[in-house]
């Protein structure tokens, strides 16, 4: 039988989790949006999430799954030398690319105190729920070291993606094909970089999705119980920060 190369292998499998989501930018979606809700809750919008975060979740005890999480890893290790720490960066980028295209004037759906208050939901419930599951599973990783599962860097990224397809997707498509193609990447960057193996990856991209459509499903009722009567002017800032061993974002909510 002929040999499978590593980039080829990787490629491959990896576009499993990409052309899933991509089913969802690419479809026209039926739910019906606002101005003040966006997205209304459907439980057709938790098909493509609820599959990644099975395919990763059924990989814990697959041993078909852990053999095709071990093929791939070998064929990194010798296909690829090179370890790349862009994806340390790129899992923002999604989230990011809101705010600046709305400072260059393409406005999205929701103001500043909106889109910020959905993606600190979102990104909160990307942490707690990554965290909770890496303590719970306690995955080794292909280095050796622990918590694999799930993928931290690809939920951020696939978070972020779903974030900037939802404030634009009715600008134009591209913007949300980029973001999943950004997100896409920081996946296998993870891989690539021995850090984490494909159902980890594949879950974090679920999760990451999940979230942020709930962050949408729960903005109205958060703005009607948490933020209400807030008709003073309200302050947002979103900045990014690195410490020398760790991106990450600061958010800052100040009611005048």
């Amino acid at each position: 039988m002929r040999k499978i190369k590593g980039a080829n292998i990787l490629y491959i499998i990896l576009l499993l989790s990409i052309s899933l989501s991509a089913q969802e930018i690419i479809k026209k979606d039926s739910i019906v949006a606002d101005k003040n809700s966006n997205l209304k809750f459907n439980t057709k919008q938790l098909i493509i999430p609820s599959l990644l975060i099975g395919y990763g979740v059924i990989g814990l005890e697959s041993d078909q799954l852990k053999g095709y999480n071990l093929i791939i890893r070998n064929e990194v290790l010798e296909d690829i030398d090179k370890k790349v720490s862009i994806d340390d960066f790129s899992q923002y980028a999604p989230a990011l690319a809101v705010y600046g295209l709305n400072n260059i004037g393409i406005q999205g759906k929701n103001n500043l105190k909106d889109r910020s208050i959905i993606l600190g939901t979102s990104f909160l419930l990307v942490f707690t729920s990554v965290i909770a599951l890496k303590h719970i599973t306690n995955v080794e990783r292909p280095d050796g070291t622990a918590f694999a599962f799930p993928s931290g860097h690809t939920a951020t990224a696939f978070a972020g993606a779903e974030f900037l397809w939802q404030e634009y997707k009715d600008k134009s498509i591209w913007y949300g094909i980029s973001g999943y193609a950004v997100a896409t990447a920081t996946g296998i960057f993870r891989i690539t970089n021995n850090k984490h193996w494909l159902t980890d990856v594949v879950a974090g991209a679920g999760i990451g999705i999940l979230s942020t459509k709930i962050a949408y499903w729960l903005n109205p009722y958060i703005k009607e119980k948490i933020f209400k009567a807030t008709e003073r002017k309200t302050v947002i800032m979103v900045a990014p920060f690195y410490d020398n061993k760790q991106l990450g974002l600061n958010m800052l909510l100040h009611f005048k």
